[in-house]
């Protein structure tokens, strides 16, 4: 066994981590603050521990709002600051806010005060420790790629873009073309007769196989994995570690072996989780019909100023088992928009208004396809709908473009909430791999994941 192996956490750990500590640190300064000052307001007893377990959930939910378990924020000691000013203002005011379940509100202003000074800078040290200790050292992760010559800057940067952690210090070239030279900064050509040797000397924590010839694996190269396995050495197939990474389908790597996207999520046939989603749908489109009309009377104001045209309009979108319905949203566009053809939105379109570039990043032009949930054509939660003319372009030159159909069309998705924009075919390639991962991993967990994930959406104002 490597004696020069580190422990490295994985992206799911990581998060674990930061969700246990923010809570233990929270609730031991408000410990050490009640037992040395005239702190009343939060105390520990027997009797009320279901107040540490609100403030732990309230501390967990906000902070996921406001992106405090993302990575790449985490990392960032500029951005996590913001995160957690944030999230110390809403879960403070919502605790206040839920006396029921949490402390009566004190009489004493100076009591609120602390409270919420000893949450802040908690999380603030912590983060902080995070962010200077562990982040930048404890979780990088070394790795070896295996795979052939073109393939090798794009495996690269889809891994490392995805994990600001995990680093591809070498490469085996499994086309046997020992000549070529790597093209990335401090990537080593490792000869295929030297991985061994060199796994053994440079704290490698994995190598990464993706080569797709199966030829370029040699009877040497071969062996040498064998003996790296034995000795404790992990190895893993590129579309593993991908979807465990980034949490997308690599589809442009699988060629036409779909057998690798079953099993499909035992979610996709569950009776119970299925009417439980719809009962749920029902709800939701309901309240969201109720709020859209609270909204109404600023949104004819605006159409009427910065449309001047028809509030509403109709397109044509594929739904399940890749069914036509009609689909309803608010006017966002200049008339006679598609005079020319159907054509994608793109970014800073000069068909959308200047009140329609606000209803599309607030979200509020989605608000009518309520009424397309609760008619049944949509979801909540799934591949957002795309239309007819676009999925036959697309499915001509995207293998599995159509598997979306397999579920509901939704309001929000997997996409929609790590994919900010799309306005070409290869960010149509993107959605989709995000898309797949949806459908392969449907559950209720993920579903309550992305509604967290829409609200810090809309919140930091990321509509299209």
């Amino acid at each position: 066994m490597n004696s020069n192996k580190k422990i490295h956490f994985e992206v799911s750990e990581r998060k674990i981590l930061l969700k246990v500590f923010d809570v233990l640190f929270v609730l031991l300064s408000l410990y050490i603050i009640s037992s040395i000052f005239d702190f009343k307001y939060f105390t520990f007893s027997a009797t009320n521990f279901y107040w540490a377990i609100v403030l732990g959930l309230y501390i967990n939910v906000f902070g996921s709002v406001f992106e405090m378990y993302n990575l790449q924020v985490a990392s960032s000691q500029f951005q996590v600051i913001k995160s957690i000013i944030l999230t110390t203002s809403v879960t403070v005011l919502v605790y206040l806010l839920t006396p029921i379940y949490t402390p009566v509100l004190p009489s004493n202003r100076l009591q609120i005060i602390i409270f919420f000074v000893a949450i802040l800078f908690s999380l603030l040290l912590w983060r902080i420790f995070y962010v200077k200790f562990l982040a930048s050292h404890r979780f990088v992760k070394n790795a070896i790629l295996v795979c052939d010559k073109e393939q090798l800057q794009e495996l690269v940067e889809g891994l490392e873009n995805a994990d600001p952690h995990y680093r591809i210090i070498g490469y085996v070239n499994s086309d046997g073309d020992n000549s070529f030279k790597v093209k990335l900064n401090k990537i080593k050509n490792i000869k295929p007769d030297e991985l061994e040797h060199y796994v053994r000397n440079n704290s490698i924590s994995e190598l990464v196989i993706a080569s797709q010839k199966t030829e370029g694996i040699t009877v040497s190269l071969y062996n040498q994995l064998i003996h790296l396995l034995e000795n404790g050495f992990i190895i893993r197939e590129y579309t593993q570690v991908y979807e465990a990474i980034t949490q997308r389908i690599p589809v442009q790597y699988v060629s036409r072996d779909f057998y690798r996207y079953f099993p499909f999520s035992r979610s996709n046939q569950n009776h119970l989780y299925l009417l439980g989603t719809r009962l749920a749908e029902i709800l939701f489109s309901l309240v969201g019909l109720t709020f859209g009309l609270l909204f109404l009377p600023i949104i004819l104001l605006g159409n009427l100023i910065g449309n001047r045209g028809s509030l509403f309009y109709t397109q044509e979108r594929v739904g399940k088992n890749g069914e036509i319905f009609k689909i309803y949203k608010y006017r966002t566009m200049v008339k006679n928009a598609e005079v020319n053809g159907a054509v994608f939105t793109t970014q800073n379109d000069a068909r959308i208004t200047s009140f329609g570039k606000f209803m599309r990043k607030t979200r509020l032009d989605e608000f009518p396809q309520f009424f397309n949930i609760l008619k049944g054509d949509m979801a909540i939660i799934g591949p957002r709908p795309e239309r007819p003319i676009f999925v036959n372009e697309i499915a001509e030159v995207m293998p599995f473009y159509e598997t979306r159909h397999v579920v509901k069309p939704g309001l929000t998705g997997w996409a929609q909430v790590n994919y900010a924009y799309g306005d070409s075919i290869e960010d149509s390639l993107v959605k989709l791999q995000y898309d797949l991962y949806y459908i392969k991993h449907r559950s209720i967990f993920l579903d309550i994941n992305i509604i967290i994930k829409t609200f810090s959406t809309v919140l930091f104002y990321r509509g299209q």
